[in-house]
Parts: C-alpha cells; structure tokens; sequence
C-alpha cells in the first residue's frame, strides 16, 4: 500500500451470470459513487462487473441497497437485489429469511428457500409492472406500448415496452438475433430519443407458454448475460399479450429466472445469487 492509499473491502457476487462489485456503504462515505462505479466496475484497469452494490441499514427496512453501472448512472437491478439479500443475511444484518430492502424503486420484500441452513433460492417481490409511456418513461402517445413500429438503422423493431423498477424494452421474435443485428439495433434503440432516460433492450423467443430465452442489452452497461428486472419484463408483457402463463421460465446466456404476475400485482422473481469471493482494492485518499 502506499502513502495517501486506503484498502476497501470488497466482495464479487453474481446472479445468473450478472456480477457485481459489492461494498458497504460505510466504507465509501463521501466517495464520488458515480466515479467510484466507474473504477471498480472497469474490466481490464478495475475489479470489473456489471454494476456497484452497495449495502447499508435502511431507515423503514433492516436493509439498504443502492446500484449504479459501469458508467456511473444509478439505477435499479432484479439481480443485484438478490445478491444484496442473500449477503445481508449471510452476514448478519438480519436474523431471518424474509425481510425487506430499500431500494431507489422502494421497499422490496425477499424471501430466501434455505436447504440444510445453506442459501438455495431468493424471491423478490418487485413492484407492479408500470405501462403507461410517462412512467416507462417512452415519448409516445396512448396507454401502453404494444407492438410499436421503431425504425432503427434502416431496420423495423416492433417495441413493446414497461418499466418494472426500471426501462425495458422487449422485441418478442421467432429467432434471436444474430452478432451484427444485435450489437447494431441494440445501442441504438437504448439511446433512441424516444427514451429520455435510455432503455435496456431484451430480443425474446417464446419457446412453449412457460419458457421463454432472451437476449440481453443494459442500459449504461451493453450486453449482460442476465438481468433480473428485464426477465420480469418479458415474463409481464408475454402474459398481457397471452402467450405465457404462469410460472414462466425466463433463460438467459447466464441462467434461468422464474417470473409470476398477475394484473396489478407486484412480480414475484425468483433465483439463485452467489458470493464468489472477497478482496481489498486501493483507493486514494
């Protein structure tokens, strides 16, 4: 270590695949979160991951989460929230398995299934789904987004779109698209000006009516191999357009997420998280 230089305790987590930097807030207070996201989350100079966790005690709940991306923005993650869950209560910021989060999209109820004493599973109920295009937020008229034509580097996407703790937009296929198409269409929708805050992007192939894969483009991140608020995105718009029931499961390149809605409920989304390992990164000052 040197002189000026302070080590912070850090752990990696994943969930399906999407990783994270996870600190405690105490240890960062009066860092620059938005510069510190961009450090630790950088691949070849940082610790690299998908996102910054960061955990504390809440005011209304046992336990606060705060998440941003690698390019600083904050936001709100499925996956993230997880791994947050099963670290608080590995750790001892709460005696037992149900308990509640604050979040930036509110107070998150989670349970965790424990199998011989070990963490096996993690249901979060997230908020009900949000449709109309001011809460998504999407600059179009109407009451919800279905099926929206976009014109996109000369390509037609039909759009559906909702936020479910954060923007989504969802392309439902009868293929996933191919490198060029996806690494092509996919910024370019997440920066579309219809989005004044960006959007992540999900291709979708219904396989039977309680099984659907996808593809993954964050918002402030590029391509993820899952994201748990964009798997109750695609499990919530399949079901208003009738083509899953439930449970539906939801793969990605990193693992499956299993989704339940019913209309004006909270989504139910359950998963595995895991902590694969602690360390020390040096910062300045």
């Amino acid at each position: 270590m040197s002189i000026g230089q302070r080590a912070l305790p850090f752990w990696k987590v994943e969930g399906i695949g999407n990783d994270f930097v996870l600190v405690e807030a105490e240890a960062v207070q009066g860092d620059d979160l938005c510069q510190l996201a961009q450090r630790l989350c950088h691949r070849p100079l940082g610790i690299g991951s998908d996102g910054l966790l960061l955990i504390g005690k809440g005011v209304n709940a046992p336990v606060s989460m705060r998440m941003f991306n690698p390019d600083g923005t904050e936001d709100f993650c499925g996956n993230g929230l997880r791994c947050v869950a099963r670290f608080a209560y590995e750790q001892g910021y709460v005696q037992t398995p149900a308990f509640a989060i604050e979040t930036l999209s509110g107070t998150i109820p989670v349970q965790l299934t424990l199998r011989d004493g070990r963490v096996e599973t993690i249901t979060a109920q997230l908020p009900p789904p949000r449709f109309h295009p001011r809460e998504i937020p999407m600059l179009v008229d109407g009451e919800m987004v279905q099926d929206y034509p976009l014109l996109v580097a000369g390509h037609e996407v039909r759009l559906w779109a909702v936020n479910t703790g954060t923007t989504h937009s969802v392309i439902f296929t009868d293929r996933l698209p191919d490198e060029q198409t996806f690494s092509q269409l996919s910024p370019r929708i997440e920066t579309h000006p219809l989005f004044p805050e960006r959007t992540s992007v999900l291709w979708a192939l219904i396989e039977s009516p309680h099984r659907v894969q996808i593809r993954i483009w964050e918002r402030g991140v590029g391509e993820t191999q899952g994201c748990g608020t964009g798997a109750a995105a695609v499990a919530v718009l399949s079901r208003v357009a009738g083509w899953t029931q439930n449970p539906v499961e939801v793969r990605s390149r990193g693992g499956t997420l299993s989704v339940s809605w019913e209309p004006d409920a909270p989504i139910a989304l359950t998963g595995p998280a895991r902590i694969l390992f602690e360390g020390r990164y040096w910062l300045d000052g």
